[in-house]
């Protein structure tokens, strides 16, 4: 584990970036992890947390699914993908908008449910799962709000300006929503053990998970067709993350989360997305190497 440790920690360096990680097996509860308790911003990771929520209150009967949700255009979050990018009124189910809202991390999709759902439901889900440094302060759209007040009169020119950077109230842990690696990973693994909702709805959960189409940071070090990733990335500027589930065709399954941050302010990185998969790669080997030396 020391070695996988060491490796990961140089992929990291390579890449122009500090990580934070944490690797579990969900089966056996080994585990490895660099910097795993350090408090991160999750960024449109906490979706996962809304996805989980959701599911947990359609279990109690608390709200059906299937309800139908009006979206008009003037009354939306702002973003690239999904019913946030569309230019005409949208009707569709709470579960079409998750399934927006973790495909394609759709702003808007996250905002309508958390108006269904509200913050605090979603923080007595995690706290229910005992994720103690997980906490949720404000919707997606209050946080890009945040950012564009922080940015100042400039606008998104001044992102590029490391100055500003270091002032946006989303990068910093103490005032965003934030968890931790460990955290991410017990969640995942309560998802994947159907300790987080009921079987029907934890398999809800993971389809979902298991549609994200971003195939750049941590399915980016799996690449094969028997293998099965699972995730929610999230994005902020300087800020890459990724948290997910990888299945292996023996059974296997590794839930993995990685928090990158860097100095660079450029949009395109792709050494940076890439490590999120390398560094992954690397724990998940370890655990499996770990695995079959202990049979």
């Amino acid at each position: 584990m020391t070695d996988a440790l060491a490796r990961i920690d140089a992929a990291f360096a390579d890449a122009g970036v500090t990580g934070r990680l944490h690797a579990l097996d969900i089966d056996s509860g080994a585990q490895l992890g660099t910097g795993a308790d350090q408090p991160v911003c999750t960024a449109s990771v906490h979706k996962l947390c809304l996805l989980v929520a959701l599911h947990e209150l359609a279990a109690a009967g608390r709200l059906d699914l299937t309800e139908q949700v009006e979206s008009p255009p003037a009354d939306r979050t702002a973003g690239p993908t999904g019913v946030a990018a569309m230019l005409d009124a949208a009707r569709m189910s709470l579960r079409d908008l998750a399934y927006l809202m973790v495909a394609v991390s759709d702003n808007a999709a996250a905002d309508l449910l958390l108006r269904r759902v509200g913050l605090d439901a979603v923080n007595a889900t995690t706290a229910r799962l005992g994720l103690t440094a997980t906490l949720a302060v404000h919707s997606f759209g209050e946080m890009l709000a945040t950012v564009k007040e922080d940015a100042g009169p400039e606008g998104a020119r001044a992102l590029a300006d490391p100055r500003v950077i270091t002032r946006l109230r989303a990068l910093d842990p103490a005032r965003t929503n934030r968890s931790t690696p460990r955290d991410m990973t017990r969640l995942l693994g309560a998802v994947w053990r159907d300790e987080a909702c009921p079987p029907e709805h934890g398999a809800a959960v993971r389809r979902i998970l298991g549609l994200q189409v971003w195939p750049h940071r941590l399915a980016s070090g799996f690449p094969f067709d028997d293998v099965h990733v699972a995730g929610k990335t999230g994005s902020l500027p300087t800020l890459r993350n990724e948290v997910g589930v990888v299945e292996y065709p023996d059974g296997g399954r590794y839930a993995v989360a990685v928090f990158t941050r860097t100095g660079h302010t450029a949009a395109t990185l792709p050494a940076a997305d890439a490590v999120i998969g390398t560094a992954a790669r690397i724990a998940v080997d370890a655990l499996r190497e770990k695995a079959r030396r202990s049979r």
